[in-house]
C-alpha cells in the first residue's frame, strides 16, 4: 500500500480529522508526523503556556495512535525541506494536512504546497478547525463583514454540520526508519515546572476535550446564558484550549450539545441549523470564534496594527514599567483585576468576563496600547489563539471591528459587584482578602483601617484612580475625534 504523510499541526485529534480521513479514503497508509518550526510563525511564535499544553497534547495524540498500531513521529523544521526529505525517505505519494489561518502560516503553507506539487506529490489541505471557512461568508456586495451580528446571521443561513467521522479502530503500521526526535527533544515543556498548577485544572488531549464537553453538557449548559458571565461559578465550557489545539472539532461540540437537548435530533431545514433556546447563547459564542477568523482572514494586519486606522493617532500613555508590571502580577490594588491576572498565572486561563475587565483597565484607565496586553496574554494563555486574542483586545480597546464604543469603560468595581457579588472569585485568587466583609472585597481601599488590619500585604490603593482616569480617557478619545 502506498504511503501518505499526514502532517499534524493544530488538529491534535483522530476523531473528525479531515486530513487523516482523506489519506485513508485515498487508500493510502498514513504516516503521522509533527514538525516543530515556531520560527515560521512570523511575529507570533507560540508562547510558553501554549508550548506547555502542546507537549502534553502531542503525547496524548501519540498514545492514541499507538493504541491503533501507529505512532506520531516528531521532527524539527524548517517545514518545507523536512516534508520533502520525509516524502523521499518514505516513498510517500501524497501529503495531507488541515488548514491554519494565521497570516504567516497561510503564506508558508501556500509555498509548501506549490513546492511539493512540483515534485509530483499529491497535496491536499482541509478545513479541520472551523464551522465555516473564513472566505465563505460575504455581504451582498461581496465584502467581508465588520460587525458580528449580520455575519453570524449570514453564517447560520448556510451552516450545515458535517457528519461525525470516528477515528479508525486500527491504522496501518508503516515500518520505515526515519531520523525522528523524541518528543522531549522539542523542549516544549518548561525546564522549571511553573506549569504544575495548570494540570490540576486541565487534561490536554482528545480525551480531555471530550471529558470537558461532557461535563459542560451535564452540569452547565442549561444555565449557560445566566452563568457564563459569573467567574465565581463554573458556568462556562472551558473548551477554548481544546478547540485551539484541535483536540475536538467545533462541529462535533456543537452537534453533541444540540442533540443532548433535542431528543429528536438536530432539525435541519433548508440548510439552516436550528437550536433550542437553552444552547443558543453557547452556539453564538462559537460564532464569535468564527467571526474572529473571518476578520483575521480579510484583515491580516490586525494582530499588529489597529483595524481602525484613526487610532493610529491616539495618544496612548507610557506609565512606568512598575505599573504595567503590577498589572501583569496581579498587584494593581483592584481586586477583580488582580484575581484575574493571578488566575491566569496559576492556571493558564482566565474567565472571559474578567478578560474584558482587565483589558479595559490596561487600555482605558491606564491607556496602555492594547498590543502590550495582547502579547502578555499570548505568552501566558493556554488557549492563546491569534484570531481570538486580536479580536478581543481590539474590541475592548475600541480600535477593532465591531468594537465596544470608546466611551464604554468598564468600572471594575461595578463589574465585580454584579458578576462576583460575594467576592468568592476574588478571594479564591486573593486569599489575603478573605477576612474582609464581602462588600469591601470589591473596593478594599474604601476602608483603609479594615484593609490594613485584615490584609496588610495587599496594595493600599489602586495603581490608578478609577474616576479621574476614566475622565482623562474620555477626553483623549474626544480629542481624537476633533483632530
Amino acid at each position: 500500500m502506498s504511503i501518505a504523510l499526514v502532517w499534524f499541526r493544530n488538529d491534535l485529534r483522530l476523531d473528525d480529522n479531515p486530513a487523516l480521513q482523506a489519506a485513508l479514503h485515498a487508500g493510502l497508509s498514513p504516516v503521522p508526523i509533527y514538525i516543530h518550526a515556531p520560527e515560521e510563525e512570523g511575529d507570533w511564535p507560540p508562547g510558553a503556556a501554549s508550548d506547555a499544553w502542546r507537549q502534553r497534547s502531542l503525547a496524548a495524540l501519540d498514545a492514541e495512535l499507538r493504541s491503533r498500531g501507529s505512532r506520531l513521529r516528531c521532527f524539527r523544521g524548517p517545514s518545507a525541506p523536512m516534508l520533502q526529505k520525509l516524502a523521499a525517505a518514505t516513498g510517500a505519494v501524497a501529503v495531507f494536512w488541515n488548514r491554519r489561518y494565521e497570516p504567516a502560516i497561510v503564506e508558508r503553507d501556500g509555498r509548501i504546497k506549490r513546492e511539493l506539487r512540483r515534485l509530483d506529490l499529491r497535496v491536499e489541505s482541509s478545513n479541520g478547525s472551523l464551522l465555516i471557512e473564513p472566505w465563505e461568508v460575504k455581504t451582498r456586495t461581496g465584502d467581508p463583514y465588520r460587525v458580528f451580528t449580520p455575519f453570524w446571521r449570514a453564517a447560520r443561513e448556510s451552516l450545515r454540520l458535517p457528519d461525525e467521522c470516528p477515528a479508525p479502530s486500527r491504522l496501518p503500521e508503516v515500518s520505515v526508519e526515519l531520523q525522528e526526535l523524541p518528543l522531549a527533544a522539542l523542549a516544549l515543556a518548561p525546564r522549571v515546572p511553573w506549569d504544575n498548577g495548570f494540570w490540576r485544572e486541565w487534561s490536554p488531549g482528545e480525551r480531555g476535550a471530550v471529558a470537558a464537553l461532557d461535563a459542560f453538557v451535564r452540569k452547565a449548559a442549561d444555565r449557560y446564558t445566566e452563568s457564563r458571565d459569573r467567574p465565581d461559578l463554573r458556568g462556562t465550557s472551558r473548551l477554548s484550549p481544546h478547540l485551539h489545539f484541535g483536540e475536538i472539532a467545533p462541529w462535533r461540540a456543537m452537534r453533541i450539545l444540540l442533540e443532548s437537548r433535542s431528543p429528536a435530533g438536530i432539525d435541519e431545514v433548508g440548510g439552516r441549523v436550528h437550536t433550542t433556546a437553552g444552547v443558543e447563547s453557547f452556539v453564538r459564542e462559537l460564532g464569535w470564534r468564527e467571526f474572529a477568523y473571518h476578520v483575521l482572514q480579510h484583515f491580516p494586519h490586525t494582530p499588529d496594527r489597529n483595524f481602525n486606522a484613526r487610532f493610529d493617532a491616539f495618544r496612548w500613555s507610557s506609565p512606568p514599567e512598575a505599573v504595567v508590571g503590577a498589572w501583569r502580577r496581579g498587584r494593581t490594588g483592584v481586586p477583580i483585576v488582580d484575581a484575574g491576572m493571578r488566575e491566569l498565572w496559576a492556571t493558564g486561563w482566565m474567565h472571559n468576563r474578567v478578560r474584558m475587565i482587565v483589558a479595559s483597565l490596561l487600555t482605558k484607565n491606564l491607556r496602555v496600547h492594547w498590543s502590550v496586553g495582547a502579547r502578555w496574554f499570548w505568552d501566558t494563555l493556554v488557549d492563546a489563539d491569534l484570531a481570538n486574542n486580536t479580536l478581543g483586545w481590539q474590541w475592548v480597546a475600541g480600535t477593532g471591528v465591531d468594537a465596544t464604543p470608546y466611551f464604554r469603560i468598564f468600572n471594575p468595581v461595578a463589574q465585580a459587584q454584579k458578576f462576583d457579588p460575594q467576592g468568592q472569585y476574588i478571594t479564591c485568587w486573593l486569599p489575603e482578602l478573605a477576612r474582609l466583609p464581602p462588600a469591601l472585597r470589591h473596593a478594599p481601599w474604601l476602608d483603609q483601617e479594615a484593609l490594613k488590619t485584615n490584609a496588610p500585604g495587599y496594595p493600599s490603593r489602586p495603581v490608578v484612580d478609577l474616576v479621574s482616569s476614566r475622565v482623562s480617557a474620555l477626553e483623549a478619545y474626544r480629542q481624537l475625534e476633533r483632530e
